[in-house]
């Protein structure tokens, strides 16, 4: 199972991306899946169905299953949030784990950015960003940069620069995250 991210402020259109290259990727005949980081308090589950009200009476896990999906929803209620290692065990094996957020965690990175965003470059201060998918050209110094519409080109750059898991595992390890 091979790691990459997509990263880059609010904004910037990394879902927009991401929602373009898991097609490109799946025509390609490879199996992806995401993990999302949300930086606030969401909710996959409606008030009035039974799986919100087993959660809300204190389950600690709600599984969810029908015949065509399965939701496991886990409460951590006053455990401190899970890191992305602890979350990247939990999935089942696929060849490719696109990232989206968790911009501080040091799993390589491609660097999501638009100029109309209004924001500064990550890729300066983030070791971890192995390219740029931009709209602007990034500046002297930075890693290899794609425009943001160049599906194939972008495909091929995360491809080329995701990182199994275990190794990914042991290089977290080392830095303490």
């Amino acid at each position: 199972m091979n790691i990459i991210g997509l990263s880059g402020w609010s904004g910037a259109g990394k879902t927009t991306l991401l929602t373009r290259l898991l097609p490109h990727l799946r025509a390609r005949g490879l199996r992806v899946s995401t993990i999302k980081h949300a930086h606030h308090a969401f909710d996959v589950d409606k008030p009035g169905k039974d799986s919100y009200e087993h959660r809300q009476a204190g389950a600690h896990e709600v599984l969810i299953s029908s015949g065509k999906r399965f939701a496991l929803m886990h409460e951590l209620r006053d455990e401190p949030e899970w890191t992305l290692p602890q979350l990247l065990q939990k999935l089942t094996p696929v060849d490719l784990v696109i990232v989206e957020g968790f911009k501080r965690s040091g799993h390589p990175k491609v660097e999501v950015h638009r100029a109309a965003n209004g924001k500064p470059f990550l890729w300066p201060d983030d070791p971890d960003i192995v390219g740029v998918a931009t709209d602007t050209p990034p500046g002297a110094g930075a890693p290899p940069a794609l425009p943001l519409d160049d599906v194939a080109a972008v495909a091929d750059m995360m491809l080329g620069a995701a990182m199994d898991l275990p190794a990914l595992l042991d290089r977290l390890a080392a830095r303490g995250a």
